[in-house]
């Protein structure tokens, strides 16, 4: 006698019964995920539980230092599109002689370690630089102020900007532009309705990378501007003065703020992507 079938959802041989069976991929993913989020988890607990989360929220050297990271990456952010936009479009839209070597020079502070980058920019844009005596001439000193923290910033996160932009640009489909521009578009109304729209999650990635890696910069910005308290210290070099001096307990609390104001960012972008995405569906 042939035994019934069981054809509830999730039975064995029952699509369904992939969705809850645990494979070992899964168990490797939850793994590797324990392992990078582990050592944050120990940073924020030990923060909180020995209070030194509480009373570094009323030091007013990470305050400051929060207030700067926070002001200075998101004029660093504002640059990097204003000068990331139109680059990524043209690397991804053009051919010309010599692409190839300005696609490899932009990507280079990408693999650079921080400190060389700060090396650099101090190399060129220092007193004793290549621009230094020009730029003292009209009165404009950099190394050691807080537009040389923006700089730094700028210098080290913009790559990741333009090239994510550059792949999303070069992904849009041609020709939706030509029928675009069929029907009259100018080639203004054209990019922002639609090659921006169509590129929007690549150039969303990239603004997160970006913002990400000029919040947590530590090399060239203390090579370039300094350790200035109130002045050129940002949040990661808290940390690190707070540890070299000793005090182990304010450098995990400043650590744990950080931790946390990057994490409320990233997931407020999340929420927001997830909200677009939602609209989307509802409108289609």
């Amino acid at each position: 006698m042939t035994a019934a079938r069981d054809d509830r959802p999730g039975s064995a041989g029952e699509p369904g019964d992939s969705v809850s069976r645990v494979r070992p991929l899964d168990l490797l993913a939850a793994l590797l995920g324990l392992c990078f989020g582990l050592p944050v988890a120990v940073i924020v607990g030990r923060a909180l539980l020995d209070g030194s989360l509480i009373s570094a929220v009323g030091d007013r050297v990470v305050l400051d230092a929060l207030v700067l990271s926070l002001t200075s990456t998101a004029i660093s952010l504002l640059i990097t599109v204003l000068i990331g936009l139109p680059l990524a479009f043209v690397l991804a839209r053009r051919r010309f002689l010599g692409k190839s070597i300005l696609e490899a020079v932009i990507d280079l502070p990408i693999v650079l370690p921080p400190s060389v980058a700060g090396l650099a920019l101090l190399l060129t844009l220092g007193r004793e630089g290549l621009l230094g005596r020009p730029l003292d001439a009209l009165g404009i000193e950099l190394p050691f102020t807080t537009v040389a923290v923006i700089l730094a910033q700028t210098f080290v996160s913009a790559p990741f900007f333009i090239r994510s932009a550059r792949f999303g640009f070069a992904s849009v489909d041609r020709h939706l532009e030509d029928a675009a521009r069929v029907d009259g578009a100018s080639e203004v109304q054209l990019f922002r309705t639609i090659t921006i729209p169509l590129a929007s999650s690549a150039l969303a990635a990239g603004l997160v990378m970006s913002w990400a890696r000029s919040l947590g910069e530590f090399g060239a910005t203390i090579m370039f501007a300094g350790n200035v308290e109130g002045r050129t210290q940002t949040l990661p070099l808290v940390v690190y003065s707070q540890f070299q001096g000793g005090d182990l307990d304010g450098s995990v609390a400043a650590a744990a703020i950080l931790v946390l104001a990057a994490f409320g960012v990233l997931v407020a972008v999340r929420v927001l992507h997830w909200g677009r995405v939602l609209d989307l569906r509802s409108i289609g």
